[in-house]
């Protein structure tokens, strides 16, 4: 990557300087027709250049994922709500110590739901010990998730045990939704478009693991799954893990 000039480094020095004094003051930035174009977020965030943001969104993750030499991923998907074993077992015994039966109800069933966690943690691990043996860049494959709690954080948490690096998409949402904690730092991704996600989750897929999930989890799949059949991305293995909640929840032979 090219550096900048002196005066162009200084000038962008400046800039982010007088982002950080405002911000640190609490001050919101007031309008500023001075004030270099790059550095101005009320410019930036008006309808007119919504382009722009497009076209950082799909830079920053691909040039920092460059930057680390992560060329291949294998996408996990799968739902936000799944405890860990432990957690779904504690929610269970709070329930009964309050004697509230719909939290009771709720409680057991994702206790039913919590042994994908550990799967996925484990299916995680054997995606980092393979990377790890390989020298040849082109056979590295790294996990990739949506970056938030549930399946995402046992995928995550699983490269992580393995000291591999790992990629979080996360995306902004009405509701606060923080990043799970093991997410390599550099490779933690929030995105305000979801298509733009969506176009990171297929830009370095070389598989994708659907675990039982919701809304999102359906969405994200049939996204990755419309997209091969249109011949708009390369065939890659797509594995529906659980078999017994897809057949449940999915008429396939309906779509045949």
């Amino acid at each position: 990557m090219e550096s900048p000039s002196p005066f162009q480094a200084q000038g962008i020095a400046d800039a982010w300087a007088d982002l950080q004094a405002q911000a640190s003051m609490g001050q919101p930035l007031e309008a500023d027709a001075n004030r270099l174009a790059f550095a101005d977020p009320e410019f930036l965030l008006r309808r007119e250049t919504r382009g722009i943001r497009f076209q950082l969104e799909m830079l920053k993750p691909d040039l920092a994922q460059r930057e680390l030499g992560i060329e291949s991923t294998v996408v996990v998907f799968g739902s936000a709500r799944i405890l860990a074993p432990e957690k779904a077992q504690a929610a269970v015994a709070e329930a009964e110590m309050q004697a509230d039966e719909k939290l009771l109800s709720q409680a057991r069933k994702r206790l039913q739901l919590a042994s994908y966690y550990d799967q996925a943690r484990a299916f995680a691990r054997t995606v980092a010990r393979y990377t790890a043996h390989q020298n040849d860049p082109e056979k590295r494959l790294f996990i990739c998730t949506g970056g938030g709690p549930g399946i995402m954080e046992a995928a995550n948490r699983g490269a992580y045990d393995e000291g591999a690096l790992n990629v979080g998409l996360n995306i902004a949402l009405p509701h606060e939704q923080e990043p799970n904690p093991y997410i390599t730092a550099q490779l933690c991704f929030k995105f305000h478009y979801f298509a733009l996600r969506k176009m990171h989750f297929m830009m370095r897929a070389k598989a994708l693991v659907a675990f039982p999930g919701g809304f999102g989890t359906l969405d994200e799949m049939f996204e990755m799954l419309t997209l091969v059949q249109c011949r708009k991305a390369k065939p890659v293995p797509i594995i529906l893990y659980g078999s017994e909640f897809w057949h449940s929840l999915i008429n396939f032979s309906m779509l045949a």
